[in-house]
């Protein structure tokens, strides 16, 4: 049996790039299919190419950042299929500025369909869904990548989002991962040091995969797909020593920095610009 037969999942951004691939994938492995996009001829082409490959899909267009349209998704999935089982929060933007340089209105709008978007279309799915599979669209960026700070502040958010979200909705059967996937789309494009990298269809199965019920032991992750490697990303965390006192004063800090605590590498110098 197809692993999510019966699984009626809704996927945003998905006309084209990663949410095409994304909602192709999840379709051939049985399920039924909202397609949402903010451009709806887009949008209906993958939903009339799912159909005519023996699937199950309809269109539900708008942006991802309107609460509104995140409700309406989620009510033409019910509408459609009688439930809803799974969201994919792909949607999302990005550019490259370097501080002092970026533009306000860019920012905002990418912080609106990045962060409000996913808490929006998350907000709205919890609602009908009994148990079932959320996944975010995470990315290594979060770590902090120069010139495109507002894109890595989005995508710090995603990861805490992705974090709270699991340990909320634990007890009511639904879990929450992120995927930080590395594919040559549009937003790769747009990463002027990305590095050359598979197309999306590569990072579609790990997908399907966290939406079904084979993963169900897993939440709470950030997983890391990139160049054939997989693997779990770790959560922020002390690093020993922690050093307690009544209390500090500049010279007490100053002495602990230069006898006893060894600064990290910043994690964009350890994972490398672009990775």
């Amino acid at each position: 049996m197809a692993i999510l037969a019966g699984k009626a999942v809704v996927i945003t951004g998905a006309g084209q790039g990663l949410g095409r691939a994304f909602a192709a994938h999840a379709a051939a492995a049985g399920a039924a299919v909202v397609v949402n996009d903010v451009n709806e001829p887009l949008a209906r082409q993958v939903a009339d190419l799912i159909t005519i490959m023996g699937g199950k899909a309809v269109v539900s267009a708008g942006p991802v950042q309107d609460p509104d349209v995140a409700e309406a998704m989620v009510d033409t999935c019910t509408a459609a299929f009688g439930r809803i089982d799974g969201l994919v929060n792909n949607a999302g933007i990005r550019h490259q500025a370097e501080l002092g340089e970026d533009d306000p209105q860019r920012i905002r709008e990418l912080v609106e369909v990045n962060v409000l978007g996913t808490l929006f279309c998350t907000n709205a799915a919890v609602r009908s869904m009994r148990g079932g599979s959320i996944v975010n669209l995470g990315s290594v960026a979060m770590v902090g990548q120069p010139t495109a700070i507002a894109y890595s502040a989005s995508k710090g958010a995603v990861a805490s989002i992705t974090a709270g979200a699991a340990a909320e909705l634990h007890d009511k059967g639904i879990r929450v991962n992120a995927v930080c996937p590395l594919a040559w789309t549009r937003m790769a494009v747009a990463d002027t040091k990305a590095t050359p990298c598979g197309p999306p269809e590569t990072i579609a199965p790990l997908v399907t995969y966290l939406l079904s019920d084979r993963a169900a032991k897993v939440t709470g992750q950030l997983v890391r797909f990139a160049h054939g490697r997989l693997h779990v990303m770790g959560q922020t965390s002390p690093v020993e020593p922690v050093l307690e006192r009544e209390a500090w004063d500049v010279d007490d800090i100053a002495e602990a920095f230069e006898k006893q605590l060894e600064p990290v590498d910043p994690a964009w110098v350890r994972w490398g610009v672009g990775r």
